[in-house]
């Protein structure tokens, strides 16, 4: 990115920290991430998404938003979002709409997204999709009868795995997992 009427500028950003029950340690203790205290479950790396863009850390544009320095050089609008997530405890079961039902419903973008799996515990695996056809009752009694894995293709993953996530697949990522989120900028999301 360059600054207006200069040359080419490198600034660094610090992330916004998210602490939520299934997080973990590892974002503190092995990235510096956080404030230190308490357990961080995502680290917002690049991000212009309202609920937490990232903040120039030095450079002309010290102290301001990602969005704000976007606007600033007429740059537009930045459609990724990459985090960070230290899943010590298993996710909620979500799917997330697509863009056209997402603007239609939500006013905002749906969101396809990538994991790339940074280390995983042994026998760690996440949720990608059924494992057969299911139809509307059959998802509505599993959700009621409190048996909606069973229904689930389970993906077991180690280091280096790449798993692509299309708007509209449900998914969960389980316990043990640590993995960089590539996504649209958007937070539609439906638990299940």
């Amino acid at each position: 990115m360059r600054a207006k009427g200069s040359g080419s500028m490198i600034c660094k950003l610090r992330p916004a920290c998210k602490s939520y029950i299934w997080g973990g340690r590892r974002l503190i203790e092995e990235y510096g991430k956080g404030d230190g205290a308490g357990n961080l479950a995502e680290s917002w790396e690049l991000s212009c998404h309202p609920d937490g863009p990232s903040i120039a850390a030095d450079g002309p544009y010290a102290g301001r938003s990602l969005p704000e320095i976007l606007a600033v050089e007429s740059l537009g609008r930045f459609p990724v979002l990459v985090k960070l997530i230290d899943a010590a405890r298993d996710l909620s079961v979500q799917v997330h709409p697509d863009d056209a039902y997402a603007l239609k419903h939500e006013g905002q973008l749906g969101k396809t997204e990538m994991w790339y799996i940074i280390d995983a515990e042994p026998g760690a695996g996440l949720y990608c999709g059924f494992r057969r056809e299911v139809t509307p009752a059959q998802l509505h009694t599993a959700i009621e009868g409190n048996t909606l894995c069973e229904l689930l293709r389970r993906v077991p993953v180690k280091a280096g795995d790449v798993v692509f996530i299309p708007a509209g697949t449900v998914h969960a990522i389980g316990a043990g997992i640590l993995l960089a989120e590539i996504q649209q900028s958007s937070s539609v999301t439906y638990r299940l």
